[in-house]
């Protein structure tokens, strides 16, 4: 029977790339995201492809909705082997001029988003004794924090933490919990964090761009693929007793 992989965020960028990804590795896929438009262009594409896929239309910050898309999918596509915690937002702005607003909301998907989505399929591997493979999306920024996204800092270092105690407590039940930590990947997400850096700092889009590839020891930014390549690694049996971790793919930004 074909495993599923539940694929949060996945209407484009990282996320379109991983459930592709994990598509061509042989899942069902269930293409989750806010976008319902987006959800069901990849989960088409996916079908056109040779794969088997159905989209979901979700806001990740409520709970009840992520329980029950969990158990829909299922229902859909069968038992579930992984679930990738992907979906998250940013904002870029100074301590002292973000918003109440923008920090909820950014920590509401972020954060407790991924939370959910953690206890979500736990009840789901723990309900068919069948271990499992839980993937958050954390980042660089939540390994050393960026100036200007403390908020994102915050809840990528706190997705961190979240992985280290959920693969504590699940371990007994054979489901592992792994986090990667993506640096600069060319996406939507990416284009709008560049503009508005590029906009406090005074400096163009194109010489922040620059700036950020300096910093780079590959000399080129990411792919969604090059991330959506590790978290197929994590779920696959070559993983099987890898718990707790958090992989840099940043092309040499920070060494630990």
């Amino acid at each position: 029977m074909t495993k599923l992989a539940i694929v949060t965020g996945a209407g484009r960028g990282i996320g379109e790339a991983i459930a592709k990804r994990l598509s061509s590795d042989g899942f069902s896929i269930a293409v989750v995201d806010i976008d319902g438009k987006n959800a069901k262009k990849v989960a088409q594409q996916i079908n056109q492809n040779g794969g088997n896929a159905k989209d979901y239309n979700i806001d990740v910050s409520d709970r009840d909705s992520v329980f029950a898309t969990v158990n829909q999918a299922v229902k859909d596509l069968g038992e579930l082997f992984a679930y990738i915690n992907n979906a998250g937002v940013a904002f870029i702005d100074s301590i002292l001029d973000s918003s109440p607003s923008d920090i909820k909301r950014l920590l509401d998907v972020n954060l407790l988003g991924t939370y959910w989505g953690i206890q979500a399929a736990g009840t789901q591997f723990k309900k068919q004794k069948s271990g499992g493979r839980i993937v958050n999306a954390a980042s660089l920024a939540g390994v050393e924090a960026s100036a200007l996204q403390s908020a994102y800092s915050a809840s990528k270092f706190g997705i961190r933490g979240l992985t280290q105690a959920a693969s504590k407590e699940f371990a007994k039940d054979q489901i592992t919990v792994n986090a990667y930590d993506p640096g600069v990947v060319r996406t939507q997400l990416r284009d709008n964090i560049d503009k508005k850096t590029s906009k406090i700092k005074g400096i163009s889009v194109e010489q922040q761009q620059k700036d950020v590839l300096k910093e780079i020891s590959l000399g080129r930014e990411a792919t969604p693929e090059d991330v959506a390549n590790v978290v197929s690694w994590y779920v696959s049996s070559q993983a099987s007793y890898i718990t707790g971790q958090s992989m840099l793919i940043d092309g040499g930004m920070h060494f630990s």
